[in-house]
C-alpha cells in the first residue's frame, strides 16, 4: 500500500480552490442592512440615567441589593442609596420585582446603580399628576399649619393647601387681614379632615400644591347652573372681609358681593355695614364655572340716572369732600354720586388737604360728566381757592 504525502502549500491551495469553487448563498448588502436596522428597532434601549427601570431582586447583602437587569446585566443599592431606602428594602424580598430610578449607568464594580427612594419618590410626582389630570380628590388630615394655609402629607410627601383655596366656611376671616390672627385660626383645622385636590405639582421644588375648592368644584357648578342673571335671591351673611361680604344662598353655595357692589356710595369698610347672620337680598350679576356674583346696590336705583336729568358739563354744584387717594379728592354731589378733584389742580397733597378739608362743603364746577360710566371731574372754584 502506498501512502501519498502532500504538499502541505499545495494541500492549502487545493482547500482555497475548493471553497472559492463553492457558490456563495449571499444577501445583497442592502438586505443586510435592512435586517439590521429592524434588530435595532426591535433592540431594548440601554438605560438612561433619571430613567425608571425595572428588574427582580437577585441578591440580598448587609449593605447592597443586587437587581436582575436583562439584557443590561445587573443593578446595585447600595451605601448612601441603600440606608436612604432601608425601610423599603426591609419589606423587599429575593424574587421580588422592583422599579428603581438609574444613578450611574455605569458605576461601581461595573453595576448599574440604582437608587429605590429616588424612584419611589418619582413615581408618587407621577402619580400627583396624574391625579390633576382626572380630578381625584383624596380625604387627608391636616399636621400643621401655617400664615400661608395649611400643611397635609400625601404618600410620604409634604403638600401645602394655600387659605385662598379653601372653601368659605373653613376659610379665616380676620379683620385687617392679621397674618398671626390668620394662623390661629388656621391652626384650629389641625387634626380635621378635608377632601382636597391635587391642582400643582412641582417636583424640582418639592412642591404639590392642594385645594378644598376644586374638591367638589364639579358639584358647586351643578348647583350654580340652577341660578341665573338677575335672579334676586335672599341669602345669609356669612362674613365680612376688606374687599367685600360672603352670602350663603344654600347648603354648598356661597356668593361674593364685591364692595363696589354693596352700595352705590362709597363703601369703606364691610365689616361696619354687615354682621356674619344679617339676613339680605342680593341680585345675581354673574354666573361663571363655579362662582356666582351678587349685587345689592342693584336692588336699589342707580343715582346717577337721576343725576343725568340734574346736571352738565360747566354747572356749578355744591359738594362734601369725602376722601383722599394718590389722585386727588373724592367729592360728594348727592348719595351716590361723587366726582374727582384731580391733584393737579394743587401744588402737592398738602395744598390739597390744606384747601380741600374732609367733611367740609365747596362750591365746584364739573369738568367731565359722563353717567352712563359713572364718571365725574371737578375744579374748585376760583373764589374758593383764593380764600
Amino acid at each position: 500500500m502506498t501512502t501519498v504525502t502532500k504538499n502541505p502549500k499545495t494541500e492549502d491551495k487545493e482547500n482555497e480552490e475548493l471553497v472559492t469553487s463553492q457558490p456563495i448563498n449571499k444577501k445583497p448588502v442592502s438586505e443586510n442592512h435592512s435586517l439590521m436596522d429592524e434588530v435595532l428597532r426591535n433592540s431594548p434601549l440601554p438605560p438612561e440615567k433619571e430613567s425608571l427601570i425595572e428588574g427582580q431582586v437577585i441578591a440580598k447583602d448587609k449593605l447592597s441589593l443586587y437587581i436582575d437587569v436583562p439584557p443590561f446585566g445587573t443593578g446595585l443599592i447600595f451605601g448612601r442609596e441603600y440606608l436612604n431606602a432601608r425601610d423599603i428594602i426591609k419589606k423587599v424580598n429575593i424574587g421580588d420585582t422592583i422599579t428603581a430610578k438609574v444613578v450611574e449607568v455605569d458605576g461601581e464594580r461595573g453595576y448599574i446603580e440604582l437608587s429605590l427612594k429616588e424612584a419611589k419618590q418619582a413615581i408618587i410626582w407621577s402619580e400627583a399628576e396624574k391625579a390633576i389630570k382626572n380630578k381625584s380628590v383624596f380625604e387627608l388630615v391636616i399636621k400643621d399649619a401655617n400664615k400661608g394655609g395649611l400643611i397635609v402629607e400625601w404618600q410620604g410627601i409634604d403638600g401645602f393647601v394655600p387659605a385662598s383655596q379653601l372653601k368659605a366656611e373653613n376659610y379665616p376671616r380676620v379683620p385687617d387681614g392679621d397674618k398671626d390672627k390668620i394662623m390661629i385660626e388656621l391652626q384650629k383645622l389641625i387634626g380635621t379632615r378635608l377632601n382636597l385636590a391635587v391642582i400643582g405639582v412641582d417636583p424640582k421644588e418639592g412642591k404639590l400644591i392642594f385645594s378644598e375648592k376644586s374638591s367638589d368644584s364639579q358639584n358647586k357648578r351643578e348647583i350654580v347652573s340652577r341660578y341665573n342673571l338677575g335672579d334676586v335671591l335672599e341669602g345669609e351673611v356669612t362674613g365680612a372681609v376688606d374687599f367685600g361680604i360672603f352670602v350663603k344662598i344654600e347648603d354648598g353655595l356661597e356668593g361674593l358681593v364685591h364692595i363696589s357692589e354693596i352700595d352705590w356710595a362709597l363703601v369703606e369698610n364691610p365689616k361696619e355695614l354687615y354682621q356674619p347672620g344679617d339676613k339680605i337680598k342680593v341680585k345675581v350679576i354673574e354666573v361663571k364655572d363655579d362662582k356666582i356674583s351678587l349685587s345689592i346696590k342693584a336692588l336699589k336705583s342707580n343715582p346717577w340716572t337721576e343725576a343725568e336729568k340734574k346736571y352738565k358739563k360747566d354747572d356749578t354744584v355744591s359738594g362734601v369732600v369725602i376722601k383722599y387717594n394718590k389722585h386727588g379728592a373724592l367729592i360728594s354731589i348727592e348719595e351716590g354720586v361723587a366726582g374727582l378733584v384731580h391733584i393737579s389742580e394743587f401744588k402737592d397733597q398738602d395744598d390739597l388737604r390744606q384747601k380741600l378739608e374732609l367733611g367740609k362743603t365747596y362750591s365746584f364746577v364739573i369738568n367731565l360728566f359722563e353717567p352712563k360710566d359713572q364718571r365725574m371731574t371737578l375744579s374748585l372754584k376760583q373764589k374758593d381757592q383764593s380764600a
